[in-house]
């Protein structure tokens, strides 16, 4: 009772911050807030936190002090007793699909509400600002324009307000550690596609805006002598510019068909993300960088601290490959007893041999609670990096050494959802295409590892594989005892397979997902590291470092105005001690890049400091508690074939076709006799459409089960990394 009463403070205190800073962002266009602030700015100056620390508590700080508490909401969440969750969610039928689009994706009714209110808030941003500006239109001295240039200058101008909008808000989506999205329970794979669509929005606004300037200027013959031009005061043209073309560049090798064909492309132009926001702090100006500075303070310290948690390196204990057509490879690597996550989890991996900077990520194939000492990741090779590290580890083999020497790896992660909500249904349908079946192996060694009495976990479930060869499924051999032996569980599983690109033949589940004719073991010495996976830190260490940073921020920006701007205090004392006309002349304008730069060394300082303190917690802790690494494996991490006590097949191989889900949405309800079913999909985009849209015509009609009662259908939608 007592926990339950804290999760609802935490929820209260945290709607109140959001909509605090939302009413923010909603007045900050009106004439009426501009005057109002700038009069709390000059009362500020006389303060020691000064302006810098008005625009920082009322701008930067209301989202960090979300994540804070979100954090510490979080922690509460994963130490929830199961059995205090409700079977079914009263919003489920708010996250199940709505809008099914080819060019969209799969949207819920809470997304389309969310993308409203976006563009409606951003609409009505412009609309204030430009009718504010064309009613008090003043000609710029150093320009000659005429009245309409005038005026598509201001527009110009205010479309760099919206791609300011959509920039605060951008690099809320990718944070892993430090994740605000897991609060509302939507996982880093998922919520990368806000990150698109806020990135192409910004790019876009940013473009018009850069365009249109350029245009007038054009125009009025003045692009000679603005375009390159680094002023003292106000807006640095010059350095806008140069964050345009930088941004140009990070969204054009962004693309689908640079991304998918050229990964390393991709990957390394993002890090131009850099040069593009300290660029847009010159342009903009330290006022302006306020307004989006809370996603790029977490970000950066989410990045930092996610480094120091994947050091030191661990090791791969062994290697199975599934060789031609699978052709990938499940990996053991050893971690801590103590570490837990929960399914659907993924780890970030880098393997120096292969690349020194690379992140791949992959999702975990095992459950901890059955392998205490190890965890499992499935690598599909059909890239450049996962291709070459199975032609290193498959020339290995061909060695005939029958072990490799150690391979060291670093590992950052677990990433996972905070609570098995998604999981508790009267029953299951899983969907799975092709190497779409990764996360459904954590959730099915997951449901059978616990007790049903406790866990409010279905025990009816049925798992739909499509696959093109029939030898892929040999992908199932590490839930071969689940599917073949379901006398030892209380879990009823059926598996229906779909084999598309072949004919009939008389194979059937059991023999072959028990063959193993085409699945090689290579064992990995592990001299070269004696650390285990540990994972990262509590939800309520990471909310004490956010804390703490924020702090570290604000001193360090405290000290160094006041060391090196000295007289603009003295500046603030003069003005209140003159006649108006005088204020002028006493006021000593400094240089807006020297104000930015001591922003920007302000907030290195803090992550200098806060990495430093992270790395010396994180070693204390590994040299205290961490064993080393034992190339013992679990037993639930030996693979090998199972022997069944039932004589009967009562799984289904189909060849030839692709599954009829109109058919088995129609059959599903009546074989499992549940009212609740969770539909799980994970695979090609057009897998998920077709589900996703079955989805929706299921909610919106009447579905009557066996036994006459309605039966509702929750869609999830998995994201498998490989």
């Amino acid at each position: 009772m007592a926990k339950a009463i804290q999760l609802d403070v935490l929820k209260v205190l945290m709607i109140i911050i959001f909509a605090g800073w939302i009413a923010v962002w909603i007045q900050k266009p009106t004439s009426l807030w501009t005057r109002k602030w700038k009069g709390a700015e000059d009362s500020s100056r006389y303060t020691v936190f000064g302006y810098y620390g008005l625009n920082f508590a009322v701008y930067t700080f209301p989202l960090i002090s979300l994540t804070i508490i979100g954090l510490v909401y979080l922690n509460l969440v994963s130490r929830e007793p199961p059995r205090s969750r409700p079977a079914r969610s009263a919003t489920i039928g708010f996250s199940n699909p709505v809008l099914v689009n080819s060019f969209l994706g799969i949207l819920s009714s809470i997304e389309i509400l969310a993308v409203f209110l976006f563009v409606l808030f951003l609409a009505w941003t412009y609309y204030a600002r430009i009718s504010n500006d064309f009613k008090k239109l003043m000609p710029i001295k150093s320009l000659k324009l005429d009245l309409w240039q005038l005026k598509y200058l201001r527009v110009a101008t205010r479309f760099g307000l919206l791609a300011e909008a959509c920039l605060a808000l951008l690099l809320l989506p990718i944070l892993r550690g430090l994740a605000l999205f897991q609060i509302l329970g939507i996982q880093f794979e998922a919520s990368v596609r806000y990150h698109i669509w806020l990135g192409t929005s910004m790019i876009l606004f940013a473009t018009i805006h850069g365009a249109s300037t350029l245009f007038i200027w054009g125009v009025s013959h003045h692009i000679q002598d603005e375009m390159w031009r680094w002023q003292k005061t106000g807006r640095i043209y010059l350095a806008g510019e140069i964050a345009l073309v930088t941004g140009l560049v990070i969204w054009i090798s962004s693309l689908p068909q640079i991304r998918r064909r050229r990964f390393e492309i991709f990957y390394y132009t993002h890090h131009l993300y850099i040069v593009f926001l300290i660029f847009f702090l010159f342009h903009a100006g330290d006022r302006h960088f306020y307004s989006v500075f809370a996603g790029i303070f977490l970000f950066g310290l989410d990045k930092l601290l996610r480094i120091v948690q994947s050091r030191p390196k661990t090791c791969v204990l062994s290697a199975r490959i599934f060789l031609f057509p699978s052709k990938a490879i499940e990996l053991t690597l050893p971690k801590d007893p103590r570490l837990k996550y929960t399914p659907t989890s993924v780890i970030y991996m880098k393997i120096p041999s292969i690349s020194k900077f690379q992140w791949h990520p992959f999702s975990i194939t095992s459950s901890s609670n059955l392998d205490d000492h190890t965890m499992s990741v499935v690598v599909k090779c059909n890239g450049g990096w996962t291709s070459t590290f199975y032609d290193v580890i498959q020339a290995e083999l061909d060695s005939d050494t029958g072990s490799m020497s150690c391979m060291p790896v670093s590992i950052e992660g677990p990433y996972g959802p905070a609570s098995l909500d998604f999981l508790r249904h009267d029953s299951l349908l899983m969907i799975a295409g092709g190497a779409g079946i990764t996360p459904f192996l954590s959730i099915l060694k997951e449901i059978a590892s616990v007790n049903s009495s406790r866990y409010r976990f279905p025990t009816r479930v049925q798992l739909i594989y499509i696959v093109k060869k029939s030898l892929d499924i040999c992908l199932l051999n590490s839930v071969s005892s689940l599917l073949l032996n379901q006398s030892s569980t209380q879990l009823s599983l059926k598996l229906k397979v779909y084999v598309t690109q072949e004919e009939g033949s008389n194979a059937t589940v059991r023999g072959l997902v028990n063959d193993l004719s085409l699945v090689r073991t290579v064992n990995f010495s592990t001299e070269c590291s004696n650390y285990a996976v540990h994972g990262p830190e509590s939800p309520i260490w990471m909310a004490a470092m956010a804390a703490l940073s924020s702090i570290k921020f604000m001193v360090s920006l405290i000290c160094f105005n006041h060391i090196f701007l000295p007289h603009e205090k003295k500046s603030a004392v003069t003005e209140k001690m003159v006649v108006p006309s005088e204020k002028k002349a006493a006021k000593e304008k400094t240089p807006s890049s020297v104000v930015d730069l001591l922003l920007l060394a302000s907030f290195i300082i803090t992550l200098a400091c806060s990495t430093f303190l992270a790395s010396i917690l994180r070693w204390k802790r590994l040299k205290k508690d961490i064993p080393p690494v034992s190339p013992k494996q679990d037993k639930a991490t030996e693979h090998g074939s199972v022997e069944t006590r039932s004589p009967v097949e009562e799984h289904e191989l189909h060849f030839g076709g692709r599954p009829d889900f109109q058919d088995i949405f129609s059959k599903f309800p009546n074989e499992t006799g549940g009212s609740d079913i969770g539909v799980l999909v994970c695979g090609p985009v057009s897998m998920k459409e077709s589900v996703a849209s079955l989805c929706q015509l299921k909610s919106q009609g009447l579905n009557i089960g066996s036994m006459g009662k309605k039966t509702y259908f929750s869609f999830h939608s998995l994201n498998f990394t490989l």
